[in-house]
């Protein structure tokens, strides 16, 4: 069974930088979109950025997080990352990673029900 591992989370300041990893277990995945979706306290699930193979530069942001988040990948392990800058209180959320199969991009890389499978989540947590 596919799992998504995410690690990194955190406890940071305002302005500061945190990097999210996610990695599959028990499988790895040669051809995927991945991508990145936060969820704060009482507010639905919000896209923040993607990423798929087939297209080594094809990467999508919400408006919001362009500039301050990077999403990259490491083939050889699999793992997709999240850097994040220029951190603010309310980017705390609980941060997951969701992968699929398929090649995804714009609008449909942005929707959660392109994506089968989910991690756990990981808590940023932001402090102004």
């Amino acid at each position: 069974q596919v799992q998504l591992v995410e690690s990194g989370g955190g406890l940071v300041q305002a302005g500061g930088s945190l990097r999210l990893s996610c990695a599959p277990s028990g499988h790895t995945f040669s051809s995927y979109t991945m991508a990145w979706f936060r969820q704060a306290p009482a507010k639905e699930r919000e896209f923040v950025a993607a990423l798929n193979s087939w297209s080594s530069r094809y990467t999508y942001y919400a408006d919001s997080m362009k500039g301050r988040f990077t999403i990259s990948r490491d083939n050889a392990k699999s793992t997709v990352y999240l850097q994040m800058n220029s951190l603010k209180p309310e980017d705390t959320a609980i941060y997951y990673c969701a992968a699929a199969m398929d090649a995804l991009y714009g609008i449909s890389a942005s929707l959660g029900n392109s994506y089968y499978y989910w991690g756990q989540g990981t808590q940023v947590t932001v402090s102004s």
